[in-house]
């Protein structure tokens, strides 16, 4: 799904336009942002699990909360979308998504049938909220305090839910190997119906967006994890570490080619 296809909102008015052009804080969708989030996605899994093992998990999550709540900070002071700003708060939202999402199941006994759809309803009520007070979902608006905090909140439910989902898969049959099929067909689906007019551009990358979470995360998870578990044994210290190195390597890529950032785009 490309950034003339997803999220381009023809019914914007032209006001609506111009505060597009101020200061967007969110990256354009290329092919870039999806590769960058699936790989967040699944750094993120090693990563939650690999802290837990290593720091214990009470440690792990109040490092996990400073670390989001460090990165949101400097996010919300820019006053543009910098692209390693942005991509850090994602890949410490992807670490803290996956830990509320196991604190749920292994903390408080929380099944995945239930934490799944309870996710979900969370991430409704957000996008409810959203809505109601901005009139629109989409990423091209992100030019407002109010809105960013909405943006992030959807985001942080988003890793939650995907984390749940990904998990309830992976735990009824389907195996990692096999999840990772069922969701890579599954994030097709979104631009499939949205080529084909049956959804909407902000419908079709917030459907897609949900996904990436546990395509990535049942892809890392396959590497990492021992063949007793299904996966190749790779561990999670290597996984996390080479997928940390991948996303620094497309960051700063487009950190100096500005492939995501709007022609017409300004600063203010």
């Amino acid at each position: 799904m490309s950034t003339e296809h997803v999220l381009d909102d023809r019914s914007d008015t032209h006001a609506h336009a111009r505060i597009r052009r101020t200061a967007n804080k969110v990256p354009e969708v290329t092919v870039y942002f999806w590769i960058i989030k699936v790989l967040t996605t699944g750094m993120g899994e090693t990563a939650s699990d690999y802290l837990a093992r290593l720091l214990g998990p009470i440690p792990a999550v109040g490092l996990g909360a400073l670390a989001l709540l460090g990165s949101l900070v400097l996010q919300f002071a820019v006053r543009r979308y910098v692209a390693w700003v942005y991509w850090t708060a994602i890949v410490m939202v992807s670490v803290f998504g996956t830990m509320a999402a196991d604190v749920l199941h292994v903390g408080l006994g929380v099944p995945y049938t239930l934490s799944t759809p309870l996710f979900l309803v969370a991430l409704g009520a957000v996008f409810a909220l959203w809505y109601a007070s901005e009139r629109t979902l989409s990423i091209h608006s992100i030019s407002t305090r109010r809105r960013e905090t909405f943006y992030w909140a959807a985001v942080l439910t988003t890793f939650a839910l995907g984390t749940a989902a990904g998990d309830l898969s992976a735990t009824i049959g389907l195996g990692y190997l096999g999840s990772v099929v069922l969701y890579a067909v599954a994030i097709c689906v979104p631009a499939v119906a949205h080529r084909g007019g049956l959804l909407g551009a902000v419908a079709a990358f917030w459907s897609a967006y949900v996904v990436t979470r546990p395509l990535g995360a049942s892809i890392a998870d396959w590497m990492a994890l021992p063949h007793s578990r299904g996966g190749l044994g790779w561990g999670l210290g290597p996984v996390t570490l080479s997928w940390t190195v991948a996303i620094l390597g497309f960051v700063a890529y487009l950190a100096v080619s500005r492939r995501d950032v709007r022609s017409d785009s300004v600063a203010v």
